[in-house]
């Protein structure tokens, strides 16, 4: 049972009193969620440190006093807590999540990628250019729902575009949960637009392509000119990889900022609600079709097709939809497959382990 260890957490003040300074645990995104799963021994025994950053050799963690790396877990990913054992680090053993981002690795091995842990918010970047493609921001909503983080999109560059409303109504279009988001990366603008979501002890991502403008819009945040950039290519508004690692950046009014590499491949895996959330017009639709087996194709009595003679949902919409639905299901069913195997195997190593004893 969970007891409220959430006394670790300094209360806010409400007497009118200065604004008080957040403890080190806090910076880092450390909350009551957190606080209630480790006890006042256990504190003292493995404090708890986030991962802020993955490297070669190991995970960069932080904690109260402590910067250090630890051994890589494979069930671990930034923006975890892990409670330290300093005895045996690659032992740590890593908290419940708020939340996690994954996806399905690309290539054809099976299996599943952690890309970050306990994010609050996703701001889904995409620029006002030939980068901008609904289907891919479908896809980056989708898996934000999936890991129940609330999904922001982002347009940059709209002072290079003539007609910046042209892609905000696109965007807008996608879902009536996902705000949208117009500003010049370089400047105040992130400061003053992303505020908002950028409140102290949370902790927010930038997802998209290389070079849509995810590592400027950190440096803005940041208020330094810490992380490298690059500029697009020109003939096809391309970006060119200049992040290459995942790391969180902690901002001076203690608000968690993750960078990341932008992601070329962004297979859909284990995202069935995520896609029910984004599709929510056509999902509850699929429950008024005459037959319960529907493929929403050429079935008499289709309630979605019925949705698209009338004008009610776009047919482009509902493609996307379909082949978003065949791809969960296909790799869905390929990670069950992958699990189910590499779950055999390991109780066969444990039968020869234990033949071998005797």
């Amino acid at each position: 049972m969970k007891r409220d260890y959430s006394k670790f957490l300094r209360p806010p003040a409400t007497d009118g009193s200065p604004k008080r300074i957040p403890s080190k645990l806090e910076t880092l995104g450390w909350k009551p969620f957190f606080a209630q799963q480790i006890s006042t021994e256990d504190m003292g025994r493995t404090p708890p440190v986030r991962i802020v950053e993955v490297q070669r050799n190991g995970f960069r963690v932080l904690g109260d006093g402590i910067d250090t790396i630890v051994p890589p877990n494979p069930e671990a990913t930034v923006g975890d807590w892990l409670l330290l054992d300093e005895a045996r680090p690659g032992s740590s053993e890593v908290l419940e999540r708020k939340s996690l981002i994954k996806r399905r690795a690309p290539g054809s091995d099976r299996h599943v990628q952690l890309i970050a842990a306990n994010i609050d918010t996703a701001f889904i970047v995409s620029s006002c250019n030939q980068d901008f493609n609904v289907a891919r921001l479908e896809r980056y909503i989708a898996v934000a729902f999936e890991a129940g983080v609330s999904p922001v999109i982002v347009l940059t560059k709209s002072d290079l575009c003539e007609t910046p409303d042209n892609y905000v109504a696109k965007a807008s279009g996608i879902s009536d949960l996902v705000p949208v988001v117009v500003l010049d990366a370089r400047g105040d603008e992130p400061r003053q637009k992303l505020a908002d979501w950028c409140k102290p002890g949370q902790t927010i991502a930038f997802l998209g392509s290389s070079g849509v403008g995810k590592s400027t819009l950190t440096n803005a945040l940041l208020q330094s000119h810490s992380i490298q950039t690059q500029a697009i290519r020109e003939d096809d508004a391309k970006g060119r990889h200049t992040t290459t690692s995942r790391r969180l950046h902690i901002l001076p009014d203690a608000c968690a900022v993750l960078d990341t590499p932008g992601m070329r491949e962004l297979q859909l895996a284990d995202v069935e609600t995520g896609l029910a959330h984004l599709f929510s017009d056509i999902d509850a639709l699929t429950n008024q079709c005459r037959f319960a087996d529907c493929q929403h194709v050429s079935e008499p009595g289709c309630a979605v097709l019925a949705a698209v003679e009338a004008g009610d949902i776009d047919e482009a919409r509902l493609g996307r939809w379909r082949k978003l639905m065949a791809e969960e299901r296909f790799n869905t069913s390929s990670l069950v497959q992958r699990r189910s195997k590499d779950k055999a195997f390991g109780k066969m190593i444990r039968t020869i382990k234990k033949q071998n004893k005797k």
